[in-house]
């Protein structure tokens, strides 16, 4: 919806803005005044920027984190202990548990968590995904990172039940994360000790 007394572009950028997540009409308006101002360099990097990230950004084969090529940074390391799999639910997860510095394993990004009520069941996830690299890969141990919520858990649980059998351990961090809370919000030294403290399923 067009704001009155705003040049049509400004209108059409503060409505742009204000589609993405966490930004409201008022910040979505500072934004855009902002990039009014800011050197013509600035707004052509920026537009840049979006056009190369949706272009050449994609999954990696192997965990379905982001990736520019087929693997990501982390499945190319070398130096990661490929014998654990942190199991988490979305890539800005990930991310949040490599800060914290405690894991040294790789990764199995799902994308999303088993939820009925939205009518996401296990065939959504990349969890067939995940099986295949437990059943081909020298895996002994998989950490299930998944949010505390109640859709968490459940996801939690079913992956417990169907990877036990293949004869791998199988933990869940510890719960010094709040009950509802979302791991991509979490301090470092939290997330940490949920790493270091996890249990077996």
């Amino acid at each position: 919806m067009r704001q009155t007394g705003l040049p049509e572009p400004i209108s059409r950028l503060i409505e742009t803005l204000s589609k993405l997540p966490g930004i409201g009409e008022k910040n979505a308006t500072r934004l855009a005044f902002y990039i009014l101002r800011a050197p013509a360099g600035f707004s052509e990097s920026l537009s840049k920027a979006i056009v190369d990230t949706k272009k050449r950004v994609t999954f990696c084969q192997t965990c379905y984190s982001f990736a520019s090529e087929n693997l990501c940074e982390i499945c190319k390391d070398t130096g990661r202990d490929k014998t654990i799999i942190c199991v988490v639910e979305e890539p800005l997860d990930l991310i949040a548990i490599e800060r914290s510095g405690e894991f040294r394993g790789t990764y199995h990004v799902l994308h999303g968590v088993i939820s009925p009520i939205e009518g996401i069941g296990p065939e959504e996830l990349k969890i067939k995904e995940l099986i295949h690299r437990l059943k081909t890969e020298n895996v002994k141990e998989v950490i299930i990172a998944t949010n505390p919520s109640v859709e968490g858990e459940a996801t939690a649980l079913y992956l417990a039940k169907i990877i036990k059998p293949l004869g791998v351990k199988v933990t869940r961090i510890a719960h010094g994360i709040p009950v509802g809370g979302d791991i991509e919000y979490m301090d470092e030294v939290t997330l940490g000790k949920a790493i270091k403290d996890r249990k077996q399923l």
